[in-house]
This record gives C-alpha cells, sequence and structure tokens, in this order.
C-alpha cells in the first residue's frame, strides 16, 4: 500500500462512539488515512442505528481497534493495546472488544483464539454488519465477519467527520487494489480494485462544501487507476473525475493520494497545471532506485521510466513538489541497489520522504518466493543514509522557498504558541506564521523568511505592506 502525505505516520486517531443499547462504543484508528476514512463511515453506519458518540474510553462498552497490517510494527502496537483492553475487561465484565479494518481480514483465527479476548473481526468490507454482529457478540457469541467484497464501496454513506478543524477531509474514490506488489499485503486484506460512482463522489464533496470545508483529500491506494464506465454513461478516468471536482467546487482546495508511478499520465499533470485549486503535490512512491529490485517487487516499472515520469512532472507543472517512499534493505538488496536509490534520490530530488526497513508480511509473494535475507543492521544503517540524504534534501528544498510567499490554508494553532497558526501551502508543506486574527480555514499569503527541519516560517504578506 502506498497511502502517503498524512498517510504512514498518522498518529492513532480516537473515535468514540455510544450505543443506546451496549453503551458507549470507542473507536481507534491505526495507519493510513484511508483507515481514517472508514472510520468515518462506521461512524455513520452506528449512528444509522442509533449508535452515538462519547469521548471517554473509561465509560466504554464497546472498543473497535480499526487496524493496519502493512507494517509489523503497526500490528504490534495492536496487540500490545489488546494486552491494555485485557485488563480493562477483567475490571468491566461485558465489556466488547472487537478488530475491525486490514489486521481483522489478516489475522482472524488468531485474534479470535490466542487472546481470548477479542469479542468481534469485522474486515473492510463487511462494516454495514457492524450493528448486528455487535448484538450478536453482546449474546456471548464470537461475531465474524472478513468476507472481500467487489463491489462494496460504501458510495450511498456519508461519513462523520472527525477532524478536528472542519477544514479538510478524506473522500475514498475507489477501495482495494490489483497491483500486488510483492511485498504487500492490501490486495489481500482490502481485495480488487473498484472504483465509487463519480456522481456519489461529487455529492459528498458537495456535503463537505455546503459544510463548510475548504480542502478534500481523493483517496485510493491507486488514485491513477480510477475507471467508471457504467451503461448509458462517459467513461470517467482519475483525471475526468479530479477535473469535474475541482471546477465544480473552485472554492475547495483539491489534494489526492497515491500516485503510481506506471499509472500517472501526462493528462493528470495537464489537468493540474490548469485548474487552480488543484494542489501541486504528487506523492509518487519509488520503493527502490534499483531497476533489478523493483523488478522483484513487481512494481511495473524500472528505474529509468519513474525518473522520467519525475522529469514529466517537473516539465509540465511549475513549483510542483515531489514526496516518495522508499524501503530500505528489501530481499537480496545489495550495496550497489543501495547506491542506486540514493543516486536516484539526488537525481530525483524529492522535497520530503517516508521511509521504512523492509519488513516481511506473511502470506505475501515476498513472504513465500523470497529469503529476507539482508541483515537487520544492514537495514538499519542503509535506512540511516537514506534520511540523512532526505534530510539535506529537504532542507534544500525549503532554502529554495525562502524569499517566496505563498497562499496557505489555515488549519489550527501551532503547538509551541498560541499566538502562531499552521497550515500548508499548495505543495503540501507545513508553513507556521503569526496569528493576527486570521482562523482556521481562511487563506493567507506568506512571505517565508525562515525554516526548520520540518517547516516553512514567515509572516502574512500584510504585515510587510503594513496593513491587513
Amino acid at each position: 500500500m502506498n497511502m502517503s502525505s498524512k498517510k504512514q505516520h498518522i498518529s492513532p486517531a480516537t473515535i468514540n462512539l455510544t450505543s443506546s443499547s451496549s453503551g458507549p462504543v470507542y473507536i481507534e484508528t491505526y495507519g493510513c488515512q484511508m483507515n481514517v476514512s472508514d472510520s468515518e463511515v462506521v461512524i455513520s453506519i452506528m449512528k444509522e442505528n442509533g449508535i452515538h458518540h462519547t469521548t471517554d474510553i473509561e465509560n466504554a462498552g464497546i472498543i473497535l481497534i480499526n487496524t493496519c497490517s502493512i507494517r509489523e510494527n503497526a500490528e504490534q502496537r495492536v496487540w500490545g493495546r489488546l494486552d491494555v483492553f485485557r485488563q480493562m475487561k477483567m475490571k468491566k465484565p461485558g465489556l466488547l472488544v472487537g478488530i475491525i479494518g486490514c489486521m481483522a481480514e489478516r489475522l482472524k483465527e488468531d485474534l479470535l483464539e490466542s487472546k481470548k479476548l477479542v469479542d468481534l473481526v469485522i474486515g473492510p468490507d463487511a462494516y454495514r454488519e457492524l450493528p448486528s454482529l455487535l448484538k450478536e457478540a453482546g449474546t456471548g457469541q464470537k461475531a465474524i465477519n472478513v468476507l472481500l467484497s467487489r463491489e462494496e464501496t460504501y458510495a450511498d454513506i456519508s461519513p462523520v467527520r472527525t477532524d478536528n478543524n472542519g477544514v479538510s477531509a478524506f473522500v475514498s474514490i475507489m477501495r482495494g487494489c490489483n497491483n500486488f506488489c510483492s511485498y504487500c499485503v492490501v490486495p489481500y486484506t482490502r481485495g480488487r480494485e473498484r472504483s465509487r460512482d463519480p456522481g456519489s463522489v461529487l455529492r459528498e464533496i458537495g456535503e463537505l462544501s455546503e459544510a463548510g470545508y475548504r480542502e478534500v483529500t481523493l483517496l485510493g491506494q491507486n488514485v491513477n487507476s480510477y475507471y467508471w464506465n457504467n451503461t448509458g454513461t462517459a467513461i470517467t478516468d482519475f483525471s475526468d473525475l479530479l477535473e469535474k471536482a475541482a471546477h465544480e467546487y473552485p472554492g475547495i482546495r483539491m489534494r489526492f493520494s497515491t500516485s503510481h508511478p506506471r499509472d500517472i499520465s501526462d493528462k493528470l499533470l495537464y489537468t493540474i497545471t490548469r485548474t487552480p485549486n488543484i494542489c501541486k503535490h504528487i506523492h509518487l512512491p519509488v520503493q527502490s532506485g534499483s531497476s533489478r529490485i523493483l523488478q522483484l517487487m513487481n512494481r511495473g516499472y524500472s528505474r529509468e521510466q519513474y525518473l522520467e515520469r519525475v522529469a514529466a512532472i517537473r516539465r509540465i507543472i511549475k513549483d510542483c513538489s515531489i514526496s516518495t517512499d522508499i524501503i530500505a534493505g528489501f530481499c537480496s538488496e545489495t550495496g550497489d541497489d543501495h547506491r542506486q536509490t540514493l543516486s536516484l534520490m539526488e537525481e530525483a530530488v524529492y522535497d520530503f520522504a517516508f521511509m521504512f526497513k523492509y519488513s516481511e508480511r506473511p502470506d505475501t509473494r515476498a513472504a513465500n518466493n523470497l529469503p529476507d535475507d539482508v541483515p537487520e543492521d544492514v537495514k538499519s544503517r542503509r535506512l540511516k543514509e537514506i534520511i540523512t540524504l532526505q534530510g539535506k534534501l529537504s532542507a534544500k528544498s525549503k532554502k529554495g522557498d525562502l524569499g517566496k510567499t505563498f497562499e496557505v490554508l489555515v488549519e489550527g494553532t501551532s503547538k509551541k504558541s498560541d499566538n502562531e497558526l499552521f497550515g500548508r501551502n499548495s505543495q503540501n508543506k507545513v508553513v507556521v506564521f503569526p496569528a493576527n486574527g486570521f482562523k482556521p480555514g481562511d487563506y493567507v499569503n506568506v512571505n517565508i523568511l525562515r525554516h526548520t527541519s520540518a517547516t516553512l516560517i514567515g509572516v502574512p504578506v500584510c504585515d510587510l505592506e503594513g496593513g491587513k
């Protein structure tokens, strides 16, 4: 799975519900934006069935954990939380604990049997069944539904938004994946690819617009492969959908994640460059700079083909930022393969990146066919070198922004000072600046004066001009 930007390092989000029949329900969400979006769908389903939310886990009658299986440490965190919930169940008889999402699909038997504390296990395509399964679990039976679907997109459900700022929201436009990268569990935990009716996507964006949201991120495991061809309607690809959304809602800024290098087209790039409210940022996971390793990963492109797409982005879209995902120490990776990754990074000049050691996931093609033969200390050393290089590239990117003025969408108050706000520019870079009466949802032109390793720091242009 290549779900980045907020994708890989989202802190566990907590979403809380109250059931009129079973007591309060609490949800913890781990992983990518798709899981955050799914939890919002779950909340809507619960609400339609008379279930409401609470903000206190101590009062919970039901705990649901929306899980991620992309990397081993994500699963380990969930097992750790289950140990905490074991203690809660001992103190509170009748407390129900459920696992939903990708981990539910992958580890259904282990979850129900090994810990003796999970009461229900629900896969990502079975959320409509949650109310009835909760009722079943409440009778003391183990409740499970992890069947994958070729049709389910939850297109008719209006998610209940859980963000705190009311400014940015996620809209899932498709589910599943057909790529079968050799290291990835997503096709097995989320099923095959299927796209939503474009009308339902536009309806959801319209609801967000009416609610005052100023930015949406269109989500898919590979948004570039979005495709809708219903009888009696025109064929719609991702570029068409993005352009329709941007034109229909010009007051909303559009982002998307994630792009697959094999499928990102010049048509999409030209759509971005001629449409002002489509953000100039593309997340383009590379994973490795070695064509040999890319072939073993079943990524569907070579080093040269990837760099050609980077060159096209730079040529067609002025001031576009590019971010990526990189895996260190994949099966049989040599020192030369690693050096090719470093050299590709220098050629691509990424603005930021999400970087990880290879973590073998059971039942993937790599786990079944390729030995995980790079020693952990070598993986760690190579990852450190990748992180160090990206730090230099990110600093170079931020240094190039000094003196520039960016339109920034305010998202909230800075963590360091109540007198400062933060937001992101079109390039998805975080910008901090004096509050000066601005509020979340405002667009502010900010002149960049300096930067830290993580943020750009500036002042509103009105301050430089002597007035608001």
